[in-house]
């Protein structure tokens, strides 16, 4: 069964100073032979944040050590309308574009489960595994 890696875990796993590391590390070993599954604009977000955050060291790590482990899937256009339109109609919401790409992403392919450490996923009725 596939499970969605969404940014939060990923960054939490690779910043040891994250508050959710410790967390993560533990679910990254807990999800070992699971499929884990993203799509392309996940990893603009996170190859960003780590660069920026983290280092270019760090960033060329993720590259080489934690993205090939990770099924890609790039955006589409009709996933790209469909998030957007998702992100327009939620007006008065903090959930981002990339978020609501993966909502939409999930939903696509029936996926229920999500490695992410915040609860925007939790609230659109996706089981989070962290």
């Amino acid at each position: 069964m596939s499970v969605f890696v969404d940014t939060s875990a990923l960054y939490a796993l690779l910043d040891a100073g994250d508050s959710n590391h410790e967390r993560a590390v533990r679910t990254s070993e807990r999800l070992l032979g699971e499929e884990l599954v993203t799509h392309c604009y996940v990893v603009v977000e996170l190859v960003s944040l780590v660069r920026r955050r983290l280092g270019p060291d760090a960033a060329a790590r993720l590259i080489d050590e934690v993205l090939p482990a990770l099924d890609i899937t790039d955006v589409d256009a009709s996933l790209r309308s469909r998030a957007l339109v998702a992100f327009r109609a939620a007006t008065g919401s903090a959930v981002s574009l990339v978020d609501r790409t993966s909502f939409e992403f999930m939903r696509e392919r029936g996926m229920r489960r999500v490695w992410a450490m915040d609860s925007d996923f939790a609230a659109e009725g996706f089981e989070l595994q962290a």
